[in-house]
């Protein structure tokens, strides 16, 4: 482990637990309560690795950080937010649409749609849990609109949102036909476009 295990942890050191797995589920059950009572911003790792009992380190060592961490407890995302983040980075801006759709659905589509659907209702369910979804789709696509330069960045990282939270919904909660079982490539050369405009195009 690196040196700021010991710089990350507050007042006593605990170390890591025998059995790994322990770990991880332990993280997991105490980021959920924290996530809930301070949403995304206002959760800190130190805060989740206390209430588990950890050092701040492990959230490191197994999610990466608390945005894998976030995926993993509340939102049951099938990839890590930080690698996919360079995923779509890793291309030209006019295509970071295409690159947006078809990762999208190639994932949720891996994972069956579930973890979409269950999502989808926790947020209904739960105004905190939509608070948090808010704050990582906020976190998420300000950070790649940003990193293009693109102007009125609050209102196009929305309109992402709600283009890709509405994909979902409509192929995975509510199954419209033929969208629901369309090829990833005809929804992606249909669906695209718009998303691009959202992220670099005239919006004004």
């Amino acid at each position: 482990m690196s040196t700021t295990d010991s710089t990350e942890t507050t007042g006593r050191r605990r170390g890591r637990r025998p059995a790994g797995q322990d770990t991880r589920t332990a993280l997991v059950e105490a980021a959920r309560a924290v996530f809930a009572e301070n949403g995304y911003d206002g959760a800190t790792v130190r805060a989740i690795a206390t209430r588990a009992g950890v050092d701040a380190a492990m959230v490191n060592h197994w999610f990466g950080g608390k945005e894998g961490l976030f995926a993993q407890a509340v939102l049951k995302l099938p990839f890590d937010p930080l690698e996919l983040l360079e995923i779509l980075r890793n291309g030209p801006d006019d295509e970071l649409g295409e690159r947006i759709v078809r990762t999208f659905i190639t994932r949720w589509d891996g994972a069956g749609g579930g973890v979409f659907v269950a999502l989808i209702r926790s947020v209904a369910g739960h105004e905190q849990a939509g608070h948090v979804l808010r704050d990582f789709f906020q976190k998420f696509f300000t950070a790649l609109i940003s990193s293009m330069g693109a102007d009125h960045v609050p209102l196009r990282m929305t309109l992402c949102a709600s283009q890709m939270v509405g994909l979902g919904m409509i192929r995975y909660v509510a199954k419209f036909e033929p969208f629901a079982s369309e090829e990833v490539e005809v929804l992606v050369r249909a669906v695209a476009p718009n998303l691009q405009r959202y992220l670099t195009g005239d919006i004004s």
